[in-house]
């Protein structure tokens, strides 16, 4: 047996999410509520990668977890936006990077039990550097560092951030990091 909604109503909703409350018969037979979140936007994230091994990450204090969060750059495509146009332009928004090469190299849901919210994080090389332009909402800090260095920033717990942690770790494995 799989999921079978009954019924759903929207709790709240704004211009980037939706929020329901489903009643559902759960896959055993029972019946239960399931709060779900419909995300209007797709997640774009990049690492960028120069020839000499470095990255970039974008540093944000985060309302949700009251807290400073390092992340690969990455921002939304809307629902009828091509994924690698929103991270060519969240690439430059962020960093003021630019690049003349792109590699599709992860898919993903970022949290599939409560949200449908999916995630395409991209490959950036041969770069080109410039200034950033940063939305209204962004107070950012850019640092450029070794891949290396982001991959211990995730070993360590630095980086938290779910797309940073699965396309930095992509990426070292691809690369065969040095540590």
């Amino acid at each position: 047996m799989t999921w079978k909604k009954l019924r759903s109503r929207i709790v709240y909703d704004n211009p980037w999410i939706t929020v329901y409350e489903d009643h559902v018969v759960n896959p055993s037979g029972g019946e239960n509520q399931y709060g779900h979140v419909h995300f209007k936007n797709k997640a774009v994230a990049i690492v960028p990668l120069d020839d000499e091994g470095n990255t970039w990450l974008v540093g944000q204090d985060r309302y949700t977890l009251g807290a400073y969060s390092w992340e690969v750059p990455m921002g939304g495509a809307a629902s009828d936006e091509e994924p690698l146009d929103a991270a060519k332009r969240e690439l430059k928004e962020e960093t003021g990077l630019s690049a003349a090469k792109w590699t599709h190299i992860m898919h993903l849901h970022t949290s599939n039990s409560i949200t449908d919210e999916e995630g395409f994080v991209f490959l950036a090389e041969n770069l080109s550097e410039g200034e950033p332009e940063f939305e209204e909402t962004e107070k950012l800090e850019i640092r450029k560092l070794p891949l290396d260095d982001a991959l211990e920033m995730v070993d360590s717990g630095q980086i938290t951030d779910a797309i940073s942690v699965a396309a930095i770790l992509k990426i070292a494995g691809k690369q065969g990091s040095n540590r």
